[in-house]
């Protein structure tokens, strides 16, 4: 059976609706990516990154291949394409007892997908910023 927050995250991934992501955050939400090296920390920031991530990510392309669930966690295997580079990931997200997502870390391969999303998350985060 799917977690709650997994549910709430795969309607905010259907609808692409920013509200349903907000709602799911906790103010303490931290963010790691595979392209920054240090933790993201807070809701606003959190938000920031997921969101950029979903409109550089979440092409025709994309799809979550496998979900794996723990106690207060999961993991969600994802593929998709950008500009001709398939690209293979997990999302690890972890929740509080409130279902609220305290922690987000992606993790991406190949390396050649890294460097995309590196250049195309920066722009996306200095337009979100400007």
């Amino acid at each position: 059976m799917t977690p709650e927050p997994i549910r709430r995250w795969h309607a905010y991934i259907d609808q692409a609706d920013p509200a349903l992501l907000e709602a799911l955050l906790d103010e303490t939400a931290v963010f790691e990516s595979p392209v920054v090296h240090t933790p993201q920390v807070g809701k606003a920031i959190t938000l920031k990154y997921l969101l950029g991530a979903a409109n550089v990510l979440n092409g025709e392309s994309f799809r979550y291949l496998n979900e794996w669930y723990g106690e207060g966690s999961a993991i969600l295997e994802f593929a998709s394409e950008v500009d001709g580079v398939r690209i293979n990931g997990i999302d690890m997200i972890w929740w509080n007892d409130d279902g609220l997502i305290t922690r987000f870390k992606v993790m991406v391969r190949p390396l050649k997908a890294i460097n995309l999303l590196h250049q195309k998350m920066a722009a996306m985060l200095a337009a979100m910023a400007g």
